[in-house]
């Protein structure tokens, strides 16, 4: 596939409602989208995911907007994106990376591409769950923690 290259970045531990609208409006910014899934042990700004690297990139791959997916670099986020070569790289709304940074850093390397953030998704219905850790802390809520 040629045309607009996106790429989508995030841990995307239990996928939900909040990850599909994400990777559906970044796909809608190109022609294919590549999705890079955070390494376990690269999440330190949150919680450590659930599910395992490969596991994340499955369910992420599975989903129709997704031309692409596969797990990030074990030392250095930018790899990836050298090799995918990206036209846009949509941030989460609600992901800690800082676009002026990111900017800055891709520069830096000689990459040239555009930098936006995708807009929040807000619940639809009182009892949606739209992060992993509301959806964690459900579980632990109805089934109690098991030693």
């Amino acid at each position: 596939m040629t045309g607009r290259r996106v790429v989508a970045q995030g841990t995307f531990d239990i996928l939900h409602p909040g990850h599909v609208h994400y990777l559906r409006e970044a796909a809608a910014r190109g022609d294919e989208l590549h999705v890079i899934v955070a390494r376990r042990e690269n999440v330190s700004h949150k919680a450590p995911p659930v599910l395992p690297n490969r596991q994340r990139r499955d369910v992420v791959s599975a989903l129709a907007v997704v031309d692409h997916a596969r797990v990030g670099h074990p030392r250095d986020f930018f790899v990836p994106i050298e090799e995918i070569a990206p036209d846009v790289i949509v941030l989460g709304h609600d992901q800690h990376h800082d676009a002026d940074a990111v900017r800055g850093r891709l520069a830096e390397r000689g990459i040239d591409c555009e930098v936006t953030r995708a807009s929040a998704l807000g619940p639809r219905y009182p009892e949606e769950r739209l992060s992993t850790g509301e959806i964690v802390d459900r579980v632990v809520e109805t089934r109690g923690e098991t030693e």
